[in-house]
């Protein structure tokens, strides 16, 4: 008998909570349907945008993280990569271009894919993304 799975939610770790929160709650526009405190978040939760599932984790507990985020681990975060089915890419590029977001114009890559990437301020790779017409 084969497993059955539902979906997957994809933890990461990130260095300051709240420009996290802020970025894929305000920005992007997800929904905090879980945390670990009753109000604001502090060290974990569960987003939810559409269909799609993200929980946010802090890289240090509360109270420990240094002042400054490690731009080397940033760097290193570019190789993971969350793909987000989108309807409209050409859409979203303007919305978050009016929000402010530094990103590039979508594109079609050689398999037929339209595509929008950008970074999370932890330096991990989003991309939008649907089938080319």
């Amino acid at each position: 008998m084969p497993i059955h799975i539902t979906g997957m939610t994809p933890l990461i770790q990130v260095h300051d909570f709240e420009e996290a929160l802020n970025f894929y709650c305000e920005i992007l526009g997800f929904e905090i349907t879980m945390s670990d405190n009753e109000g604001r978040p502090h060290d974990w939760c569960l987003l939810k945008w559409g269909d799609a599932r993200l929980m946010l984790n802090t890289l240090y507990e509360s109270g420990y993280a240094p002042p400054f985020r490690d731009q080397a681990r940033n760097n290193y975060h570019d190789d993971t990569a969350l793909f987000f089915g989108c309807e409209n890419v050409e859409e979203t590029y303007e919305i978050l271009k009016a929000k402010g977001v530094d990103l590039k114009p979508p594109f079609v890559t050689g398999y037929g894919m339209q595509q929008l990437y950008l970074h999370d301020p932890d330096g991990y790779n989003l991309c939008f993304q649907k089938e080319a017409a």
